[in-house]
């Protein structure tokens, strides 16, 4: 594991020496407190749960995470420090989750600065706090399977912009193929078992059941699921690339 720890620091390091990481927190924090408390009306609903906050994170992260991802790959091959990184004593796949880590932690320091809100909803009555830790738990996994996306899309291309937008196309249609307004749609002309082997395939469908503090293993397995297929995609690319 030292070389996937020390690739994974050495991200970590990149991040926060440049504004990407500070830029991000920054403006998820924001946006995650105007849904929650504007959109999500937390205060006007005069319940005790965090339901209003989780139920953006689908979202927000459609945009936010690809930009932490994107230059994950494409940046090393814009500079050409790629066949330098692959040259040295470490695999491909070490550096991949090397990265992929480095990445992770970023969203979930993110993730983990909305604790105020945790707080102000304890103030303000008895939530459930085992449903609070699986929504935590739940947006975290979701993060991690659009990271692995973008991981994937970022070994495409040298271009991050069309690494980002690539990757925001993936995770939107995995939002919209459990969207309940697309799949009441889809029940019009498609069979109930058809419509609901679609929407299995949706971020929505996993994330909504442990938001609500159902931690059933179907959708944790989803999730890292997607994130194994999407770093297992990125390791052929990169293997690619590398015997190219």
């Amino acid at each position: 594991m030292n070389p996937t720890l020390t690739i994974a620091r050495r991200e970590l390091k990149g991040y926060f020496a440049s504004p990407v990481a500070f830029v991000f927190i920054v403006i998820f924090l924001l946006l995650a407190a105007f849904f929650t408390f504007m959109l999500g009306g937390l205060f006007e609903r005069g319940e005790a749960n965090l339901l209003p906050f989780f139920t953006w994170h689908p979202w927000l992260y459609l945009f936010l995470v690809p930009a932490v991802g994107m230059r994950m790959w494409s940046e090393e091959r814009r500079l050409g420090t790629i066949e330098l990184l692959l040259t040295m004593p470490v695999t491909p796949w070490q550096a991949i989750v090397g990265k992929f880590l480095a990445s992770w932690v970023v969203v979930g320091i993110a993730l983990a600065l909305t604790f105020p809100v945790v707080m102000t909803v304890n103030y303000l009555g008895s939530p459930d706090n085992g449903v609070i830790f699986a929504g935590y738990l739940g947006s975290l996994l979701m993060a991690g399977a659009y990271l692995a996306v973008s991981a994937m899309t970022s070994a495409m291309t040298r271009n991050q912009v069309v690494s980002f937008i690539v990757a925001v196309v993936i995770c939107f249609f995995l939002i919209l193929v459990g969207y309940p307004p697309v799949t009441s749609l889809l029940t019009g002309w498609a069979p109930t078992w058809a419509v609901e082997g679609i929407a299995a395939f949706s971020v929505m469908t996993h994330f909504e059941s442990i938001q609500k503090g159902v931690l059933d293993s179907r959708d944790v397995l989803y999730f890292l699921s997607v994130i194994a297929f999407s770093l297992f995609t990125t390791s052929v690319i990169i293997r690619a690339h590398r015997a190219g």
